[in-house]
């Protein structure tokens, strides 16, 4: 596979074309972003270690029957992928109250919720990416009510799944954002990364509201010990894989 010029650049990837316009190549930054980009860091490691958690989750999620855009991972830091066009939402599903949900509504960090609740926020720099009612989603045409209907169909499918596989990891599944895109046959695809960049994940068996964080949390409030997190949400992920296998 030969690889091109850059077709994206974000704040975790980089996306090239290939010498197959129905393939991209994802290559994954050691940049760290939080606040729309308001700190910027870096995380050393991170790129690699994402991409492998992405890689066993979407082959988890593939074998589970949920559609994704992973082919395959052709080195640590880079992953094969069906081009898609991004539905600019990014699809938030909740299971524990924290983060903007706490300072929105006044509930109390760690509080559980009765039942998932899945949010859309506008992918969208400029604006802050808003938090979207229906509405307001169908309102701006980003995509159309039988989409809305599949993503979040899908989400709480994929919710489900994702909190039986990190229990089994020994972590909590506190948050986390899904993106969705559309492939040149119309399927509906899990996109993006699943990674500790992307969910809320708390160590099961640690109490400490600080010290049970393993995510990109560390990143945002300086909590210290982020690679050593991230690096070990890893080994985990690839032990309850072997295991299961």
């Amino acid at each position: 596979m030969s690889v091109h010029s850059k077709l994206y650049e974000g704040k975790a990837k980089i996306l090239y074309t290939t010498d197959d316009p129905e393939v991209l190549l994802a290559d994954f930054k050691d940049d760290a972003t939080a606040f729309n980009a308001q700190k910027r860091g870096s995380i050393l490691g991170k790129g690699k270690i994402n991409c492998s958690i992405s890689t066993q989750l979407f082959q988890q999620l593939e074998a589970s029957g949920i559609k994704t855009h992973f082919i395959d991972s052709p080195a640590p830091h880079q992953m094969r992928v069906k081009a898609v066009k991004i539905i600019p939402l990014e699809v938030v599903i909740r299971n524990i109250a924290a983060g903007s949900l706490c300072q929105q509504t006044g509930l109390e960090l760690g509080t559980s919720l009765k039942q998932p609740l899945v949010e859309f926020y506008y992918k969208n720099d400029q604006l802050g990416d808003p938090l979207l009612t229906r509405d307001r989603l169908l309102l701006l045409e980003l995509a159309t009510p039988e989409q809305v209907d599949a993503i979040t169909h899908l989400a709480l499918e994929i919710n489900h799944f994702l909190q039986e596989f990190w229990t089994r990891c020994g972590i909590t599944l506190v948050d986390f954002k899904l993106e969705f895109g559309v492939d040149s046959q119309g399927n509906l695809l899990l996109a993006d990364e699943i990674s500790p960049d992307t969910c809320r994940l708390w160590n099961i068996t640690e109490a400490d509201p600080n010290r049970r964080v393993m995510d990109k949390d560390r990143f945002r409030k300086d909590l210290g010990n982020v690679e050593d997190a991230y690096q070990e949400v890893l080994q985990r992920v690839l032990q309850t894989v072997a295991t299961q296998n």
